[in-house]
């Protein structure tokens, strides 16, 4: 496998631990594997504030999962910047929230290769509306 085929695969695969519905709770420690220590999430909402992993998870399960009975979210265009053991990508992915609403975001990773695996350092997004579209080369 190449670098761009590792790298792809691990963010189109990426939010399938934080998933959840009636039958099926947020698989947290397989949403873990992907981060390095001490990386760093940044949210949609502004101002912007900077929040561990276990903060972020922390938020999502006392906030997220109590409000919305189900959540799914599917990475669909990706585009990669790599040089040597460092990438950026930015990457479009569909939100289903309760089964019916449809939402569009776009992640920005670093991500870094050590020990022959590429692990997310830090991870921010944005959400998709009229005013902010999706690019169409994300689409």
């Amino acid at each position: 496998m190449t670098d761009e085929t590792d790298i792809h695969a691990l963010i189109k695969a990426h939010f399938e631990g934080m998933k959840w519905n009636s039958s099926e709770n947020a698989d947290w420690a397989r949403f873990r594997r992907d981060f390095l220590p001490g990386a760093a999430l940044c949210g949609a909402a502004r101002p912007a504030q900077v929040r561990s992993l276990d903060e972020f998870i922390d938020r999502m399960e006392t906030v997220a999962c109590k409000n919305l009975r189900s959540f799914e979210e599917h990475t669909q265009g990706v585009k990669i910047l790599r040089f040597g053991n460092i990438a950026v990508v930015l990457a479009m992915s569909e939100l289903l929230e309760d089964g019916t609403d449809v939402n569009h975001d776009i992640s920005g990773y670093l991500l870094v290769k050590s020990e022959g695996r590429w692990s997310i350092l830090a991870h921010a997004w944005d959400q998709a509306s009229d005013e902010n579209p999706v690019p169409d080369d994300l689409r």
